[in-house]
């Protein structure tokens, strides 16, 4: 306890010494935002690009998941591509935000394309 206190006294810097260079102080801020846009921002950008191409590139006939887990097929696309109509079976359909849509199954290739939030 006493050798930590007696550390801290003989490595505390001087109070009358000459002021910091400002620019020296503000370049850690500038490292901490770079690491926080390349790891963290551009990556969540990248992500939500890729959900509206996939989105946009929803037709009728392709089989859904919606984020709420109803499992359906496209039965049609609003036309300003608001909303989604799915259909569950053979008589029931549901209209759905176009954005509620989380998995799409394309029925042409076979391939399951995913946007995850």
């Amino acid at each position: 306890m006493h050798n930590s206190i007696l550390a801290l006294l003989l490595f505390a810097p001087p109070a009358g010494g000459p002021a910091p260079n400002p620019f020296l102080q503000i370049v850690p801020m500038v490292l901490i935002f770079v690491v926080f846009y390349f790891f963290m921002i551009r990556p969540q950008q990248k992500k939500q690009k890729e959900k509206e191409k996939v989105l946009d590139s929803l037709k009728r006939g392709d089989k859904v998941v919606t984020i709420g887990g109803i499992h359906g097929t496209v039965a049609g696309i609003d036309s300003d591509k608001k909303t989604v109509l799915v259909q569950v079976n053979e008589t029931t359909k549901i209209k759905f935000d176009r954005t509620a849509v989380a998995n799409i199954e394309a029925q042409d290739s076979g391939d399951k394309l995913t946007t995850k939030e």
